[in-house]
């Protein structure tokens, strides 16, 4: 397991670098530590787009990947299912099939960007 303590520095190194954005890929690590990533990603500069939404509620840029709600009623069908008596391994394997875009204009506003019309009416939440 990582280190939140190596965050700041990981942060240091990449704007030596060069970074000019950073995308931060699923993990649950990283997702408890979702306040504290967003906040350096700001504090840094860096324009960010997250895997799940609550990095972008947590004042991270962007996030874009699969409905987190969406997901967890197809896990309780499953649950629904076993219950009643079907073999967990009978149940088909599923793939994601809803996505969400959200869009934080707060942070966009801090790091001086323009977020296109077109990204917004995508979007399926804005944060003001």
């Amino acid at each position: 397991m990582g280190n939140p303590d190596r965050f700041e520095p990981a942060f240091e190194a990449a704007i030596s670098e060069g970074a000019g954005a950073l995308l931060v890929l699923p993990s649950v690590f990283l997702s408890y530590h979702q306040r504290q990533i967003a906040a350096l990603a700001l504090k840094n500069g860096l324009p960010a787009i997250y895997w799940q939404r609550g990095f972008a509620e947590a004042g991270g840029l962007m996030a874009y990947g699969p409905s987190s709600s969406h997901l967890w009623q197809h896990a309780a069908a499953h649950v629904d299912k076993i219950l009643k008596g079907a073999k967990p391994a009978d149940l088909p394997v599923e793939q994601p099939m809803k996505f969400e875009l959200v869009v934080n204009l707060k942070t966009a506003k801090v790091l001086g960007l323009t977020i296109s019309p077109f990204i917004l009416f995508q979007a399926d939440k804005v944060i003001q």
